[in-house]
């Protein structure tokens, strides 16, 4: 199984249309979006592509394989452009033997955990900052990082499991930020 997760689009359709062009290439069998996918949030800046109708029409073109949760810049408005649901506050999703507890990380993050069990990971955005780690013997944390507005000196990125691996890309070199085996 090949998985594709994002979050953090904040109505960026220039950085979705790139990570369009890297699921391409990898031909992920699902695609995970984590949350906060139109409104850049009172917090964030507006940036200059910021076109949510435009990113609206983006993920609804990948909308046959996207399981997506609800981030805290998320409201019922924007699922109205959506084609998809995305008002969970989390989703589970099972491959390869593996628990990934989806969830935009402003309620459940690795300070605030989930309830979980051995070998889960968990998978969550919100601070636009990426992990790949294993948080104890047996959990994992993952943050994709943000596509569009990234924190702590880090690159817009994105993050892929494939082959028992999770890892985070630079969005734009497709170099390797983090990446960690799951138990």
């Amino acid at each position: 199984m090949k998985i594709l997760f994002f979050s953090d689009v904040h109505g960026s359709p220039e950085s979705l249309e790139l990570l369009l062009e890297r699921i391409r290439n990898f031909a992920p069998d699902h695609l995970v979006l984590l949350g906060d996918a139109l409104y850049h949030g009172p917090r964030n800046p507006l940036k200059k592509d910021y076109a949510p109708k435009r990113t609206a029409e983006l993920l609804n073109s990948v909308k046959a394989n996207l399981t997506a949760v609800r981030g805290n810049c998320d409201s019922e408005v924007d699922q109205m452009m959506l084609e998809y649901p995305m008002m969970s506050d989390y989703a589970t999703l099972l491959a390869d033997g593996h628990r990934f507890f989806l969830t935009h990380g402003h309620h459940w993050n690795p300070s605030q955990l989930p309830p979980l069990g051995a070998g889960d990971v968990l998978c969550y955005g919100h601070t636009h900052i990426p992990q790949a780690e294993r948080i104890t013997d047996d959990l994992t944390a993952f943050n994709p990082g943000s596509l569009s507005l990234p924190k702590g000196g880090y690159a817009a990125s994105y993050g892929t499991y494939e082959n028992n691996t999770m890892t985070v890309w630079e969005l734009e070199s497709g170099n390797i930020i983090f990446q960690t085996v799951l138990p």
